[in-house]
């Protein structure tokens, strides 16, 4: 499970340190893709696999199978990290999620975000606080479970 939050900086040739214990659980090879927030997410292989079967069974018929295939295989991209424990963030995705130098990068359970340090600030302090979201999700944060 990934938890834990990190700051780093991407370098001048889009490249980003990834935390030792990421890299650890993450393995050689693993798939990095826009995310539903305006963010980057890491997905372990098998997770990744199992998620693109889970979207190759809708129908491709339905535009919103389409756009969100397009959102995420289409911009998606395999990724490994060099002997620095850097990966490369494509222009693309970097323009995506409007990442610059500075970035946040958390585990969020099964998957890695990576976000714009400001861009985070501004969704964590959104319309809804956290306990407002946790209450509507009937979440027992009070560990009454």
């Amino acid at each position: 499970m990934f938890m834990n939050e990190y700051s780093h900086t991407i370098d001048s040739k889009g490249r980003m340190i990834l935390p030792t214990k990421f890299r650890e659980e993450l393995g050689n090879v693993f798939i990095l893709a826009p995310g539903l927030d305006q963010c980057l997410c890491i997905y372990p292989k098998e997770k990744w696999d199992s998620l693109i079967a889970k979207l190759q069974k809708l129908p491709f018929t339905n535009q919103k199978v389409r756009k969100i295939m397009r959102h995420l295989i289409g911009r998606g991209t395999e990724v490994s990290c060099d002997r620095q424990g850097r990966i490369l963030i494509p222009s693309h995705l970097r323009e995506f999620a409007q990442l610059k130098k500075d970035v946040c990068i958390i585990g969020t359970g099964a998957i890695i975000e990576i976000w714009d340090p400001e861009l985070l600030d501004a969704d964590e302090n959104g319309e809804e606080s956290v306990a407002e979201i946790a209450d509507s999700l009937d979440l027992p944060l009070n560990f009454d479970l």
